[in-house]
């Protein structure tokens, strides 16, 4: 076997393995939530502790990939009224800012005031888009880790909607990975492999 196909084989087994670990413990949760919109503060945990692992997973294929991508590429977008490398980039970090500590209760960072956070929206120059990316997901981090997984246990109000834990960490997780896909989508149009399966 070659190394290559070793690190592809580690990659799968490892990304396997969050996905079986996220089902075992929504399994095991979603049970008792539907019949008594209820979790236990160890389904909570478990819950949180299975999110948290799979964002840091998401984190480091954002930072490779802004990494990867050359400065003049960062503006690059497949067709207009699509968001740039940059923006895609930019999102990732503002959800990390905010999107989601608030998914779970936990406080946003402190941006400024809307014109200013609009303008982080549109930043294009790779060192600060990559700092605001590592710092988002930093935010993200230590909010998700401050809170006390009993206050998880029932449902709160996520995009104007009761939502359940698992249910949230499904939306924010699935919507962090569909923009992971769309970044790993700019990156191959530009013939740039993404690190992670070189």
């Amino acid at each position: 076997m070659s190394a290559s196909r070793f690190v592809i084989s580690r990659s799968f087994i490892r990304r396997s393995s969050i996905a079986v670990l996220s089902s075992l413990v929504l399994a095991g949760v979603s049970a008792p939530v539907r019949a008594q919109e209820v979790m236990t503060k160890e389904s909570a945990a478990a819950l949180k502790a299975s999110f948290a692992s799979d964002i840091e997973a998401v984190h480091q294929k954002f930072l490779q990939l802004a990494q990867a991508f050359p400065e003049d590429k960062y503006a690059w977008r497949p067709m207009e009224g699509v968001r740039s490398v940059s923006e895609v980039l930019m999102l990732a970090a503002l959800e990390g800012y905010s999107f989601i500590p608030n998914g779970f209760g936990g406080k946003p960072a402190d941006l400024g005031s809307r014109e200013e956070v609009a303008k982080l929206r549109t930043l294009s120059d790779k060192p600060q888009v990559i700092d605001h990316l590592n710092k988002g997901f930093a935010h993200a981090k230590k909010e998700l880790e401050s809170i006390d997984p009993a206050t998880l246990t029932g449902k709160r109000k996520v995009m104007g909607q009761d939502r359940a834990v698992p249910d949230i960490a499904l939306f924010i997780s699935g919507d962090l990975h569909e923009h992971l896909g769309q970044l790993i989508a700019y990156a191959r149009t530009n013939h740039i492999v993404p690190p992670w399966s070189k």
